[in-house]
């Protein structure tokens, strides 16, 4: 059994309470808007989490760090979207190409670095 929180589901959990607010808050989903999760991508795993200085780092082996935004307005529809995550339907905020690309390249699928919306609850 996992303990901790863990910002991008798949993903290692962080033993951080700090992480707590950010659990479950990111997906990754595939060019279809389908989730991934470990059992799919094995390699999510090997994503390194950290929280610093208000910002979500994602390490791997091979690649540049990527800082996201932990707490951003959300105020740009062009960036919201909808999918669907079992039997919910969920609004998300697309993180952006630079993310898109980051965990395309780890992961070796295409795929998107999506923020479920602050008025959604987390899966």
């Amino acid at each position: 059994m996992q303990t901790g929180y863990c910002p991008i589901y798949g993903c290692e959990p962080l033993p951080d309470s700090e992480a707590q607010p950010y659990h479950h808050r990111w997906l990754v989903v595939d060019q279809d808007g389908h989730a991934l999760n470990a059992e799919q991508k094995p390699k999510l795993k090997e994503i390194q989490l950290s929280l610093s200085f208000g910002y979500l780092v994602l390490k791997g082996e091979g690649m540049l760090r990527m800082d996201i935004p932990l707490d951003v307005i959300e105020d740009d529809d062009s960036v919201v979207g909808e999918i669907h995550a079992g039997m919910r339907r969920l609004r998300i905020v697309d993180e952006g190409d630079l993310a898109a690309a980051w965990v395309s390249n780890f992961l070796g699928v295409q795929g998107r670095l999506v923020k479920i919306h602050p008025d959604e609850k987390p899966l």
